[in-house]
């Protein structure tokens, strides 16, 4: 219990004392007025109270990520600890602040164009295709895994009760949450499952100290605890929890709300906050997930082995981790726990489909320069993409969905490089992005060298193409510095004063 408690104050120490850093190294300006006022329009442009802005970022970047992604980390043992403060601290939150606030400057742009600005037109393209098929996939899924689940608990009402017909029914509210203005629909209904999701967090934080089972130590953290050895702790754990540590898909909903910011001041607590509560969120979420799991009468001769097995009850092939949401909050929290639960693996996860679909939108709106100030306008973009979710809902997501958690932690990648870049250029202390991103090149290239659904290589082998692959970007990068002209790059893309 003792690391856990330190881990917590880890997070909350980092968010003032690195979060402070960071915020120095931007070099806000509270007196620049953001894109919310210059460019307001009535959907997307409009100003929002901070703390709404705060509540709508965290729900954005949070649903299932730091529930399902921590539940299923905390199998590779208490490194989890180590991943979730380090890579939130140093990695995630200095992505989320210093993207976001890149796109505050350059009008609210989407990943691609600010990408475009600092990497290049063709680094332009591949990301814009990136992140739309990321997008599309993402709120495709999560419309199906919700549906399935309110068929299941609605099987008693008939024709009401299918699949079929929940599905229908989310991918309709998604049309009108990715139409309507943003304050309409999504601005009024985020902050209400967003303090949801913190009053279950903050339930289950009093139920790990009241309930029975014990707690995994930080000193057997080097040691990898899963039950299935099919992926290393290294780079299985830093790919399996992304929401919490880093993630490539915070980047695809920062510029929502960077078009909503009322003032640079408020990056570091929207951004980098948020980012930070959700790093805690899956701390909670993992201790809560391993202390319930070696209570349980389930076999298994540790607790990662109960955990799995809980996870893959019924004889299922691959593991649930909405069994244990279930389990763990009506256990601990009771009828109250049980309606947080549905919000769990219900709504949590079409909170993040309906802003994927918005998201998606306004990438392809900026990428072909078509403003979306009117029904038509919008309505042109989103047909097309909603035509597509319809025909992917067919498709068998079980194979595709395996490479989302590597393609998510390579966007991230690319971002951090980005930051890395534009820092540069500024003469602000590179380092700050450049170190995260070295690591999570790292991560990526030695995860889709080792993976089974990747080149399946030895071990050996993976590490070697990995550190060769990372060496080779960083010589990359220094051949760049070298070459371009660090004198100043005067007015930013984008900026008006």
């Amino acid at each position: 219990m003792v690391s856990f408690v330190v881990a917590i104050l880890c997070l909350v120490t980092g968010y003032f004392i690195y979060g402070s850093v960071a915020e120095r190294v931007f070099k806000i300006d509270p007196a620049r007025r953001t894109p919310c006022y210059r460019l307001q329009d009535g959907v997307d442009f409009i100003p929002m109270s901070t703390k709404r802005v705060f509540l709508i970022q965290f729900l954005n970047i949070a649903g299932t990520g730091p529930i399902f992604g921590a539940i299923q980390g905390i199998l590779f043992g208490p490194a989890a600890y180590l991943w979730i403060v380090l890579g939130c601290i140093f990695g995630g939150a200095v992505h989320d602040f210093m993207f976001g606030m890149m796109s505050v400057r350059r009008d609210g742009k989407s990943i691609p164009e600010v990408v475009s600005d600092e990497l290049g037109r063709h680094a332009h393209i591949i990301i814009c295709v990136l992140s739309l098929v990321l997008m599309v996939l993402v709120g495709t899924v999560f419309a199906t895994t919700p549906a399935g689940l309110l068929a299941s608990m609605t099987a008693s009402w008939g024709t009401w009760g299918t699949t079929w017909f929940w599905l229908a029914l989310i991918l309709v509210y998604y049309f009108f949450a990715t139409m309507f203005p943003i304050d309409k629909l999504i601005g009024r209904i985020y902050p209400i499952f967003g303090i949801a999701l913190l009053l279950m967090a903050a339930g289950l934080l009093y139920g790990i100290f009241v309930n029975a089972g014990e707690v995994p130590e930080i000193t057997s953290a080097f040691a990898n605890h899963h039950p299935s050895d099919a992926i290393p702790l290294f780079p299985g754990l830093c790919i399996t929890i992304a929401c919490g540590a880093v993630s490539g898909f915070h980047g695809t909903q920062s510029p929502m709300m960077a078009r909503c910011l009322t003032n640079e001041k408020y990056g570091r607590p929207v951004f980098y906050g948020a980012m930070i509560t959700e790093g805690i969120v899956a701390l909670i979420w993992a201790v809560a997930a391993i202390k319930f799991a070696d209570a349980l009468p389930y076999d298994g001769a540790t607790p990662y082995e109960k955990l799995l097995n809980l996870m893959t009850e019924n004889g299922a092939h691959s593991v649930n981790p909405a069994l244990l949401v279930s389990a763990v909050c009506t256990s601990w929290l009771g009828k109250i726990g049980a309606v947080l639960a549905v919000l769990g693996v219900v709504a949590a996860p079409i909170t993040s489909g309906d802003t994927a679909f918005r998201s998606a939108r306004l990438i392809l709106s900026d990428f072909i320069r078509l403003p979306q100030n009117t029904i038509a306008r919008r309505l042109i973009l989103a047909a097309p993409i909603f035509a597509i979710a319809a025909v992917l809902v067919f498709v068998d997501f079980t194979i595709i969905w395996r490479y989302f958690a590597w393609t998510n932690q390579t966007l991230a990648t690319v971002t951090l490089w980005t930051i890395a870049v534009w820092l540069t250029k500024e003469r602000r202390y590179p380092w700050v992005a450049l170190v995260p991103a070295l690591f999570m090149t790292v991560v990526c290239s030695t995860y889709i060298c080792i993976a089974p659904e990747g080149l399946r290589l030895p071990h050996t082998l993976s590490y070697c193409l990995g550190g060769v692959i990372t060496l080779l970007c960083l010589v990359l990068y220094v051949r760049w510095c070298r070459r371009s002209a660090l004198s100043g790059r005067g007015k930013e893309p984008g900026l008006t004063q």
